[in-house]
C-alpha cells in the first residue's frame, strides 16, 4: 500500500492534519485587513486571493510571503459590487459587464477555452505580483460543477504544481460525477475533506467536531473581514465574516477549540513543496 500523503510530510498514519484557510483576499478592503491580521496574528495557515477583484492589488501590496494560493473567480455575486474577467474573454460577461452572478448563468454562457485563458491569466498574474502561490480552490466552487470546467481545473495544477481544494474531499456527493477518482488518476494533489470552521454554537460544540475528525488532512475554511461600512454596504453575510474575524483574532475561540483537540496545523505550501518534490 501506497504512503498517505500525511506520511509523505513525515506524520503517522493516524495524523490528522489540519488547513486553516481563508477566503477571499483582494474582495475588499475589510477582507484584506482581517485576512492578513488572521494569518498574522491568529490560527489562519493559509488563504485564497481572488485576483479579479478591485482589492486584488492591495492585497498584493500588504504581502509578505504567508501562505496564499489563488480563489480561481468566475462569478460576480452580489448585486451592488461587481468584478470581471481580467482577459478579454466576452462569454464570462454579464449583461451588466461583470461576471454572471449564478453559477447557472455562467454554466450556459461560459466558453471552456475563454475559462481556460482567464483562469490561467489570473494565477499568471499573482505570480507577477509576488505571490508565492501555494494551491488553488474556485470561487463558488464553480468550476468544479461540471467536468469540462473541471478539467481546466486540475491542467491548471498540474501545470503550475500545485495542490487542489475538491468540495467534499474524497466524497465529493455533491459534484456529481467521480471528481476525486479523475483528480487522482491525474496526479493532483487534494485535501482529504474541507468543512467550514465558521462559529455555530457554543466554543465547545466547534471543539467536539475537531475532536471527531478523521485521520488524514481537513480543510476548515472561513471568510474573515473587519466591520466596516463599506462590507456592511455590499456584503449581506457581512455579520458571519466579521464574526470569522472575531473567532480567530478577537476572543480567540478557534484557537482554545484547537488546543487538546490532537490535531496538527499545515498549510497548503507544505502540500505544494511535495508536489514540486515530485
Amino acid at each position: 500500500m501506497s504512503a498517505s500523503i500525511a506520511e509523505r510530510l513525515g506524520h503517522r498514519p493516524d495524523a490528522r492534519l489540519v488547513i486553516v484557510n481563508a477566503d477571499d483576499l483582494g474582495l475588499c478592503h475589510a477582507a484584506n485587513v482581517g485576512i492578513y491580521d488572521c494569518l498574522r496574528t491568529g490560527t489562519v495557515t493559509s488563504a485564497t486571493l481572488m485576483v479579479p477583484c478591485p482589492w486584488a492589488r492591495d492585497a498584493a501590496a500588504r504581502y509578505r510571503g504567508e501562505d496564499v494560493g489563488v480563489h480561481l473567480t468566475v462569478n460576480a455575486e452580489w448585486e451592488r459590487y461587481r468584478w470581471g474577467p481580467i482577459t478579454h474573454s466576452p462569454s464570462l460577461l454579464d449583461g451588466d459587464g461583470g461576471f454572471p452572478r449564478t453559477i447557472e448563468d455562467f454554466w450556459d454562457h461560459a466558453d471552456v477555452d475563454e475559462v481556460r485563458r482567464e483562469c490561467r491569466a489570473q494565477v499568471e498574474r499573482a505570480i507577477l505580483w509576488g505571490f508565492d502561490v501555494s494551491h488553488l480552490d474556485a470561487h463558488m466552487d464553480t468550476l468544479l460543477l461540471r467536468p469540462e470546467f473541471f478539467d481546466v481545473y486540475l491542467e491548471l495544477a498540474l501545470d503550475f504544481g500545485l495542490p487542489v481544494r475538491i468540495a467534499g474531499g474524497r466524497h465529493p456527493a455533491r459534484l456529481g460525477f467521480p471528481a476525486s477518482e479523475v483528480a487522482e488518476d491525474a496526479g493532483v494533489v487534494f485535501v482529504d475533506r474541507v468543512l467550514s470552521a465558521r462559529r455555530h454554537g457554543a466554543p465547545e460544540s466547534f471543539a467536539s467536531r475537531l475532536a471527531a475528525l478523521e485521520p488524514g488532512i481537513t480543510e476548515l475554511r472561513l471568510h474573515p473581514a473587519v466591520d466596516t461600512p463599506e462590507l456592511r454596504a455590499l456584503a449581506g453575510d457581512w455579520e458571519a465574516r466579521v464574526d470569522d474575524h472575531r473567532f480567530v483574532c478577537g476572543d480567540g475561540a478557534l484557537a482554545k477549540a484547537l488546543e487538546g483537540s490532537g490535531v496538527v496545523l499545515i498549510g497548503y505550501r507544505a502540500l505544494r513543496d511535495l508536489v514540486r518534490a515530485g
